[in-house]
C-alpha cells in the first residue's frame, strides 16, 4: 500500500475530473455498474454503517420517474446521461450490522436513537459512500455529474417505498461529453482552507 498513484492517475482521478452536464450516447453495462457498487462499499464508513442506498436508473420507466421528479434545470442534462443514481441514506442502517461489525455490538449503539442522530450519522456515511462512488467511477472510465435540485419526497416514493431511506443527492453517469462543460472554476490557495498544525 506505500506505492504512488502514477501521476496521470491523479489526474484522472482529481485534477482532470469534472463535473458533467451532458454525455455521449454510450452505454453503461450493468457488470460495470456492479463492479462501481462493489468498490464503494470497500471505502469506510462509521463503524462500517454503510448506510447509503443506490439506485442505477436506467430502464425508460425508471427514467420517466425521475425526470418526473428533477428540476427543470436538471432535466436535459440528466436525459443525456446513460445511467441516473438516486442516492439515499437509510436511517435503519444499524440493521445491518450485526453483520458489518460483527465483532461487537453496534446495534445497541443506535437502534432506539432519535431519527436527527440516525440522520446526521447516516448522511455523514453516505456522503463519504459518494465520494467513493465519484472516485470509483473516475477509476472505471465513467465520469459524474453530481446534482441537487429536485424533489426528494418524489424520489423516496418512486425508488425507496416502504423504507427510510432518504434521498439526498442525483448523479448522472456516463461517459463525459467535453462540449458540456463549463470552464474550470477557481479553487481556495491552500492557506484559505486548510492549515498545518
Amino acid at each position: 500500500m506505500s506505492a504512488l498513484l502514477a501521476d496521470d492517475t491523479l489526474d484522472r482521478l482529481f485534477r482532470d475530473g469534472r463535473s458533467y452536464n451532458g454525455f455521449l450516447d454510450k452505454p453503461v453495462s450493468d457488470q460495470t455498474l456492479k463492479t462501481l457498487a462493489e468498490l464503494v462499499s470497500f471505502g469506510p464508513t462509521e463503524a462500517n454503517t454503510l448506510p447509503g442506498r443506490f439506485v442505477f436508473v436506467k430502464s425508460p420507466e425508471a427514467r420517466e420517474k425521475l425526470l418526473a421528479a428533477m428540476a427543470p434545470g436538471n432535466q436535459a442534462k440528466t436525459k443525456t446521461a446513460p445511467v441516473s443514481i438516486v442516492a439515499g441514506y437509510d436511517l435503519d442502517f444499524y440493521e445491518n450490522l450485526p453483520k458489518t461489525f460483527p465483532h461487537a455490538d453496534a446495534r445497541s449503539w443506535y437502534a432506539g436513537s432519535p431519527d436527527e442522530r440516525l440522520q446526521f450519522s447516516a448522511l455523514r456515511s453516505a456522503s463519504l459512500q459518494v465520494g467513493y462512488l465519484t472516485m470509483a467511477a473516475r477509476a472505471l472510465g465513467l465520469d459524474v455529474g453530481p446534482m441537487a435540485g429536485f424533489d426528494a419526497a418524489a424520489l423516496d416514493a418512486a425508488f425507496f417505498p416502504d423504507s427510510r431511506v432518504r434521498t439526498f443527492l442525483v448523479l448522472n453517469l456516463g461517459y463525459g461529453d467535453k462540449s458540456s462543460l463549463f470552464p474550470r472554476l477557481p479553487r481556495l490557495a491552500f492557506d484559505e482552507y486548510a492549515r498545518i498544525a
